[in-house]
């Protein structure tokens, strides 16, 4: 038995005097002036985005990152959005994708020249699965914390849909993220992180904790709003009725409001086919077409439509 002893203690030693001859790794150097001006000038071309993805792709299926407009880059899947901002201070990352998705994000940014670990933050649109499954990821690979709506903290904290989320019980739990690293953001009150600087519109509808953001990017002296619209379709379970919940089909109503009426020159959105993101790369202007105005006259007219099929049964 001491033998055992004896020899499981050599081997704890030998470990600790290896690991005492291990050099400290040295910290990740944030993003100079060289490293944004390199991105901005290497960045794959939009149009390969829209040559390797269809219309409502597959949410997991790879494609090459691109820039939108100044230092913000789309580095999602052909499915499903993800949107770097980049920094010297510090990157911030809104929506994660899926699980798997995540790992895509991930080698996107590395593609683009950046460290993730440089990443500040992630902000979420909506809390289902399809947009922030990967959170867990994201975070044990750069510690990024994540800042969300108070409604969507809770679901993204336990992984489990919240109770008035119209689509509550559809989907399978999300690995949770320890609450340590999630932080509730006031609605309404723009929100700065490593020198960026982001403005928080609540659009709940799609779930109760949905978040639209808003911020500007520029290329020199030309600057322009972007505008990341959260989901607005009304889908939910089968037994679900909308009219059911007047207080929250008037919130649905009120965050459509405030989203047609948002400074919107480039409009991206969780799905891309949403915003007709596709069409516009392949017209070679990402600022033409849909703008927030048409894309919440869009989610106002389908969520009538969903109201109306609901009175007629």
């Amino acid at each position: 038995m001491f033998a055992r002893l004896r020899a499981g203690l050599a081997v704890a030693l030998t470990a600790l005097s290896l690991a005492a001859c291990v050099a400290p790794q040295p910290p990740v150097p944030i993003a100079s002036t060289a490293v944004l001006d390199a991105a901005r000038s290497n960045a794959p071309s939009p149009a390969g985005w829209a040559e390797a993805c269809e219309d409502w792709d597959e949410w997991d299926k790879r494609a090459q990152p691109f820039r939108i407009h100044g230092d913000t880059y789309h580095v999602g899947t052909c499915g499903i959005s993800a949107i770097l901002v980049a920094g010297e201070n510090g990157h911030v990352l809104i929506d994660s994708g899926t699980r798997d998705g995540a790992r895509v994000v991930l080698s996107n940014i590395r593609m683009l020249g950046f460290q993730p670990q440089n990443l500040r933050a992630v902000l979420t649109s909506h809390e289902h699965f399809d947009h922030v499954g990967g959170l867990w990821w994201i975070n044990r690979n750069t510690g990024a914390k994540v800042m969300t709506s108070p409604q969507a903290a809770p679901v993204i904290a336990t992984g489990v849909a919240a109770s008035d989320d119209p689509q509550f019980g559809m989907h399978a739990p999300m690995r949770p993220l320890v609450s340590q690293f999630v932080s509730a953001i006031p609605p309404g009150e723009s929100v700065t992180i490593a020198g960026l600087t982001f403005m928080p519109i609540t659009t709940p509808g799609h779930t109760p904790g949905a978040l639209t953001w808003q911020w500007e990017s520029c290329e020199g002296a030309d600057c322009k709003t972007i505008v990341y619209a959260d989901s607005l379709s009304p889908v939910s379970r089968d037994d679900y009725r909308f009219l059911d919940h007047p207080p929250y089909v008037q919130a649905f109503r009120d965050g459509i409001a405030r989203l047609s009426t948002l400074d919107c020159d480039i409009l991206l959105t969780p799905h891309p086919s949403a915003s007709d993101m596709r069409d516009k790369l392949v017209a070679g202007d990402i600022a033409a077409g849909m703008d927030c105005a048409a894309y919440a006259s869009d989610g106002l007219a389908r969520l009538e439509e969903r109201l109306a099929m609901e009175a007629a049964r």
